[in-house]
């Protein structure tokens, strides 16, 4: 969430930033929250000197009581009773003025950082960087779904029984093939300095709010309606909401976590291959990295994670590439956001298995997560997140670029987790 002194200060400036976003109406949006604004503060400054009246009279009140001036106590009485009633009334107005406040706060998007291009969808986003050699297949390769049902790894229609479509069963090779790719994701993760946490899979509202999937993204999330609580979208939430409400010192920094979790997303009902296998799940597991940075050093940060995730996809040597994203794919809570995608051999295509997101101080403005400055000043932090990595579509290019006649050939990297080679 954007702050006030922030809009008030920048307002020209915030609604250009939208305009890269193409957010309609941003000018009539933002004059209605600095009127709304205007209205809080008025509000604030009568209620506050109608307590500081109230405050002085009930002082004078003792005194003139202890002097025997019964009939001045009296009168002054009566009018700390009105005052009371006039602050109640202040106060009553104050909360409905600050709730319509926020409800204007959390339908603005954070301002695109300076990087960003304009653009109106995926079509506008710009590469920028790719590496690995495409694979001439094509035609002949076989796609992850058929791969997948000949050597009998993961059970789509078993998972659509049990569930409903969207929720696989991984089996025998295919499981242990999983289970292989969440540790080593993690492995490296930790060797890079990331502490390793294993976060709850459930949230509350206000941990929902926190980062920002609330109220924006109710609609794909998975709702407890008794507990009224919220399957996790992605580890980011849950450990990113670690910090909610905490006062950092400078030498905290950097706050750096790693945690793998089932992640649970409702996404929009489609047809077709784009969907189709592991391409699109509502249940599926990741490896998350999640930081919280000085604001001096969070891009320095992000260029860190970049260059860490592009380790990781060398070793496993998949041909992938990372796109920067336009104004209009970028995330409602990012200010900057690398994707990374590997190249689908059968599907003669590019699949999403990472996004790399800096905040800057929005979902730290929500979370009241600040720290201590130098000059012992209160000041908002900056978060970061990222996949390291999101394994449906990391094991689908690995199915389709790693096939052979043979079978599926398993990364020399891997071998050690899986304790195979081939998947035959």
């Amino acid at each position: 969430m954007l702050s006030l002194p922030y809009i008030r200060d920048n307002k020209e400036l915030v609604i250009k930033g939208l305009a890269v976003r193409n957010f309609k109406n941003a000018d009539t949006l933002i004059e209605s929250v600095l009127e709304s604004d205007r209205k809080r503060r008025a509000i604030q400054a009568e209620l506050d000197n109608i307590l500081s009246d109230s405050n002085k009279i009930s002082k004078e009140i003792g005194k003139l009581f202890k002097s025997g001036e019964v009939q001045k106590a009296n009168i002054a009485k009566e009018k700390t009773g009105l005052l009371k009633e006039k602050s109640k009334n202040l106060s009553d107005n104050l909360g409905e003025v600050e709730q319509e406040l926020n409800e204007l706060l959390y339908q603005i998007p954070n301002i695109p950082h300076a990087l960003v291009p304009a653009g109106s969808n995926e079509e506008d986003n710009e590469i920028v960087f790719s590496e690995g050699d495409i694979p001439t297949l094509h035609e002949k390769a076989t796609p992850h779904w058929d791969l997948c049902k000949k050597y009998d790894i993961i059970d789509f229609e078993l998972g659509n029984k049990i569930t409903g479509a969207g929720f696989p069963v991984y089996k025998g090779k295919g499981a242990k093939l999983q289970r292989a790719l969440v540790a080593y994701f993690l492995d490296k993760n930790s060797a890079a300095g990331y502490t390793e946490v294993q976060p709850p899979l459930l949230i509350n509202e206000a941990s929902g709010f926190g980062t920002g999937q609330l109220p924006d993204k109710e609609g794909q999330m998975y709702h407890v309606g008794v507990d009224n609580l919220y399957l996790i979208p992605t580890a980011e939430v849950p450990v990113t909401n670690f910090y909610r409400d905490v006062l950092l010192k400078e030498s905290d920094f950097p706050i750096c976590n790693t945690a793998y979790t089932p992640c649970f997303r409702r996404e929009a009902g489609s047809y077709g291959s784009h969907v189709r296998g592991l391409n699109r799940l509502h249940q599926f597991d990741k490896v998350e990295i999640v930081r919280v940075e000085h604001p001096d050093k969070s891009y320095e940060a992000m260029e860190g994670m970049v260059e860490h995730i592009k380790g990781i996809l060398q070793e496993l040597k998949l041909p992938y590439r990372i796109l920067r994203l336009c104004g209009g794919d970028l995330g409602f809570t990012s200010a900057l956001t690398y994707d990374f995608e590997v190249f689908s051999t059968a599907q003669d295509r590019w699949l999403e298995i990472s996004s790399v997101s800096n905040f800057e101080t929005f979902q730290a403005n929500r979370l009241k997560l600040r720290f201590k400055n130098k000059d012992g000043k209160s000041q908002l932090a900056h978060t970061l997140n990222g996949s390291s990595l999101a394994l449906p579509r990391v094991l689908a290019g690995l199915l389709e670029n790693y096939q052979t006649e043979e079978g599926i050939k398993i990364p020399e990297v891997l071998q050690a987790y899986t304790g195979f080679d081939l998947i035959d």
